[in-house]
């Protein structure tokens, strides 16, 4: 199958962002006097929006949860960002589908001020057309389906064009299901054994080079 326009994650599908959001969590738990799990239940964060996370793992209001949101933003954006890595593969397979011709979107929860600074730290903003995440209240944006909608809607494909998208957490597969769009599913994320399949994955590939193939093929 082939796409023309491939919609990415970005923790933990191009980056290894797990340090650096357990950290900003943890930060934002103390900050509120909550307490802070061990590294397994702190996991749990990685990859679905601040603004259902704070509510589902840590029983906290809606009041709670925005003053949560500030917290974890002020060690994240001045520190937690950078606790950060590419994963090995990545810029190369941007390159092969930027020079197939493929138009390339991010898709993120992280707010989209954020995932854009950490895009242009590792040189890698320059591979996409659009750069789609939360917005700054997950007001508008607060839902993966949502941001997916907004990244489409960025693109302005005026055609018929055949999207998928790709993610590590099954709110990635979720969100691309509720546009009837295709969704792979990468292994080298966060998702527990067995995630991505549950929640519907078209394909679930293991690796940086076997995601390159499916989407060159």
């Amino acid at each position: 199958m082939s796409w023309d326009v491939v919609l990415f994650d970005l923790d933990g599908t191009l980056t290894d962002s797990g340090l650096g959001v357990a950290n900003g969590v943890s930060f934002a738990l103390k900050e509120l006097g909550f307490p802070v799990p061990d590294s397994d239940e702190l996991r749990k964060y990685l990859g679905p929006p601040l603004w259902t996370s704070f509510v589902d793992f840590a029983g906290m209001t809606q009041e709670e949860t925005v003053e949560a949101v500030k917290a974890y933003r002020t060690y994240y954006n001045e520190t937690g960002a950078f606790e950060n890595a590419v994963y090995d593969g990545v810029p190369e397979m941007l390159s092969a589908l930027n020079n197939a011709g493929k138009r390339l979107a991010v898709a993120t929860s992280k707010v989209d001020y954020s995932a854009l600074a950490i895009l242009r730290h590792f040189n890698l903003d320059h591979h996409f057309e659009v750069i789609a995440g939360s917005d700054e209240h997950g007001e508008l944006r607060g839902t993966k389906s949502l941001v997916i909608e907004h990244a489409v809607n960025e693109l302005n494909l005026g055609g018929q064009s055949s999207i998928v998208m790709i993610g590590d957490r099954e709110h990635d597969i979720h969100g691309a299901t509720n546009h009837n769009l295709p969704a792979i599913g990468v292994t080298w994320g966060y998702a527990a054994d067995g995630e991505l399949d549950a929640a519907g994955a078209s394909y679930v590939v293991h690796s940086v080079s076997e995601l390159e193939q499916l989407l060159l093929s």
